[in-house]
């Protein structure tokens, strides 16, 4: 009887501690999901360089009056790739110029998690523009089988590059790979602009990508993903290009670059068109309509030059309704038809840059060529993208010198980070860190989540993490600070927004 007494009571005492350390556990979960932080990052007309403004606590019970941002987790849309910029043998050539400790300064503050942390990359595929002339990896006349075919040229700057930010601590980055254009002796017009492949060389050119694939994975990069052609449309003949249809491309893909790929097991993504969003659907209907193109697809390129201020969301909404499983991916963009403005931020915030089509656009497309303010531009697009299903972010040159090249075409662009070679000096744009309050904060397979704002006079976007962190991009492009409310499980959070800025919300659940 005494045994039994004994045991009741031991069982008693044990359940009632199993109970006690439920409770504190229930009581550390809820205190941690009744008050959750968050940090706020800020990059504004000010003066802010994603700078750190301070933690706030979430609260159940809120006076204020001010509209609301309402964040549902639940409600998931697309799965992101990835922010970023290219690896172009111009940007090697200048980081080439400089010291080594300033070099190194540029490549850690692109690639550490301390900086950055950029995750997305791109790179050309023989020259391009962003080259120092022109160049192939196959340059004898009739070499169909490519017996000749050397990545020699890359070795002195873009291969040491890729290698020294794949060494950097903590640096995870995919890389992209384009071609401009194919060899002339393969073009119909046997010159590097304009033009385009014969089809006689189709399969040759099919094996060139597979070539150029396993000749950087011999150098220890594996290329994560390619693109067709660099603009099909092409370029106006002024640097490297070659034209395809969307015809032309699906032949292409479907009876040679799929099958050569197949057969010599490369499985990089492989993406369509490359190019502005305002021909985006008739490209993809074509060559995404073939279901025996489409096995071999995974997504869409799209560029940005056709508007300085136009995102085209009609345009993207409709490409995802017609093909949901294909993704849309941004893979360059930058402020082009300019000279860089150096060490003057306040440039950056004002509406004095202009594109391309400001002066060469035709008369009925002017509108969509204004003047815009840099800054302006980069948020919007990406906050733009982001809210109609593009999974992803990549900038043109991650580095320049203070002319905006060197370009053998001439044609000058802004890269977030300028260098002036000849003094060793290095100026982080306020370009740069836009693109950081995307890179840094919102990681790959983060997944877009649902928002509803209230707030008439900001853009906002919001995704979640894999380590189920929420990354809530708000930007104000007014000349008034707004003042507004996070809402997330019923509990609010109260945020004021300075004139033109961007903020990143962090909150960890």
């Amino acid at each position: 009887m005494r045994r039994a007494i004994f045991f009741l009571n031991a069982g008693l005492v044990l359940a009632g501690f199993m109970i006690f350390l439920s409770l504190q556990a229930c009581s550390g979960d809820k205190s941690s999901a009744k008050n959750p932080k968050a940090r706020i990052f800020q990059t504004s007309r000010e003066g802010d360089l994603l700078t750190e403004k301070g933690t706030l606590t979430f609260s159940k019970d809120s006076d204020s009056q001010h509209p609301v941002i309402r964040i549902n987790p639940n409600q998931t849309f697309q799965k992101i790739l990835g922010f970023g910029g290219a690896f172009t043998e111009s940007t090697a050539y200048v980081l080439n110029q400089l010291s080594k400790a300033k070099r190194d300064e540029v490549i850690q503050a692109y690639f550490s998690p301390d900086g950055a942390a950029y995750t997305l990359t791109r790179t050309h595929i023989n020259s391009c523009d962003f080259s120092l002339g022109n160049y192939a990896y196959a340059n004898v006349p009739g070499d169909v089988q490519l017996a000749h075919f050397s990545i020699q040229e890359d070795k002195d700057d873009l291969i040491p590059l890729i290698k020294d930010a794949m060494a950097v601590k903590g640096a995870d980055f995919d890389i992209i790979a384009s071609p401009w254009t194919a060899p002339p002796w393969m073009k119909d017009n046997n010159a590097w602009n304009a033009g385009s492949l014969l089809k006689k060389y189709y399969p040759t050119w099919a094996l060139f990508f597979s070539k150029y694939l396993q000749a950087y994975q011999k150098e220890g990069i594996d290329i994560w993903g390619i693109t067709v052609e660099n603009e099909p449309l092409g370029n106006g003949g002024n640097w490297e290009s070659m034209h395809f249809t969307p015809e032309e491309m699906a032949d292409f893909v479907k009876n040679h670059l799929g099958p050569q790929l197949e057969k010599d097991n490369l499985n990089p993504d492989i993406m369509i068109y490359d190019q502005n969003r305002d021909h985006l659907k008739e490209w993809v209907d074509v060559i995404l309509g073939d279901p025996e193109v489409a096995k071999y697809v995974a997504g869409t390129a799209i560029h940005w030059y056709r508007s300085t201020y136009e995102w085209f969301p009609d345009t993207l909404q409709a490409t995802h309704s017609a093909f949901p499983n294909k993704y849309m991916l941004q893979t360059e963009a930058c402020v082009d038809a300019e000279v860089p403005v150096w060490q003057d931020n306040e440039w950056y915030w004002k509406k004095e840059a202009t594109d391309w089509g400001y002066d060469w656009a035709k008369p009925e497309n002017k509108y969509l060529h204004t003047k815009y303010a840099p800054v302006f531009r980069y948020a919007r697009d990406i906050i733009g993208c982001l809210n109609n299903w593009v999974t992803g972010w990549v900038d043109w040159n991650m580095v320049l010198d203070n002319q905006g090249g060197p370009n053998h075409a001439k044609n000058w662009c802004i890269a977030p980070v300028i260098v002036k070679p000849e003094t060793d000096e290095v100026y982080y744009t306020p370009l740069y860190y836009v693109m950081s309050h995307f890179s840094k904060f919102i990681r790959p397979n983060a997944y877009r989540i649902g928002v509803e704002s209230d707030v008439k006079d900001l853009m906002v976007t919001a995704c979640q993490n894999p380590d189920k962190s929420i990354a809530i991009a708000v930007f104000n492009q007014t000349e008034t600070p707004v003042s507004y409310q996070i809402k997330l499980n019923e509990q609010l959070v109260e945020i004021t927004i300075p004139q033109s800025a961007l903020q990143t919300i962090i909150i960890q659940l």
